[in-house]
């Protein structure tokens, strides 16, 4: 909780503009036969190139400046030689940051021709986070968030990932409130204007359950069903909240 949060606000703007624009750059290159080192030097970039850093690149060891998980990988994918082919999905999640503030973003992107199931789970998903969204206000509880995902993606026949969440963020680029994507209505904090986080739903067609790949970082589905994810960084006011990375 911040107190003067219109700086906080302001810088987190900035760095959210960066970030969503650098997924804008990568959504004109997206097609069968790139690469995902390709996306990644695109990003390490476009986000250099608006006088910030990416995020990710040695944050704990990461290698990369944006994490690419396609089809099964539910988060954390590092950029490879890998090739992306048609009917891959792929959901590439960026974070700037800018004069010492942090806006995070990503979003699923479909390759191609995508099967009527793939689309179904990136649509689902980019709603849950958008239903979400608009709730958030001061005074609502942080089950409420997660129970409004939960719900919304349950009614279409997926599942929610458990082990990952959405997180507090401004001049650190994780800490707390955890944002759980489940929940039931009025359990947890009540969340204040002035708070940052995002909101970065991971959703799977299968089983929740998930695993972590010996690289310690590329997290996959245990079932190898399709997952994907949206992210926004928003901000939360009396009356409503920003998204910061539109």
């Amino acid at each position: 909780m911040i107190e003067n949060y219109k700086e906080a606000f302001e810088k987190t703007r900035l760095a959210g503009t960066i970030a969503s624009g650098a997924l804008d750059e990568v959504a004109k290159i997206v097609k069968p036969g790139i690469k995902t080192d390709e996306i990644d030097k695109l990003c390490y970039e476009y986000i250099n190139d608006h006088g910030a850093f990416s995020a990710p690149l040695f944050y704990r060891g990461f290698p990369k400046s944006c994490c690419t998980s396609s089809n099964h990988i539910v988060c954390h994918g590092i950029p490879s030689e890998k090739i992306l082919k048609d009917g891959d999905i792929v959901n590439v999640d960026v974070t700037a940051l800018k004069n010492g503030w942090h806006g995070d973003t990503s979003r699923t992107f479909e390759i191609g021709e995508v099967s009527i199931k793939a689309q179904k789970l990136v649509r689902t998903t980019y709603e849950a986070m958008m239903k979400s969204i608009k709730i958030i206000k001061e005074g609502i509880h942080l089950g409420d968030i997660g129970s409004v995902i939960q719900n919304h993606v349950e009614a279409e026949g997926f599942s929610v990932v458990r082990d990952f969440c959405g997180h507090g963020i401004g001049q650190k680029f994780h800490e707390k409130p955890n944002i759980l994507h489940y929940g039931k209505p009025g359990a947890g904090e009540k969340i204040k204007s002035g708070m940052i986080f995002t909101i970065e739903p991971m959703i799977n067609t299968g089983n929740f359950e998930t695993k972590t790949l010996n690289d310690g970082w590329t997290a996959v589905t245990k079932d190898k069903s399709l997952s994907a994810q949206f992210e926004h960084t928003i901000g939360v006011t009396k009356d409503g909240c920003e998204v910061f990375t539109l």
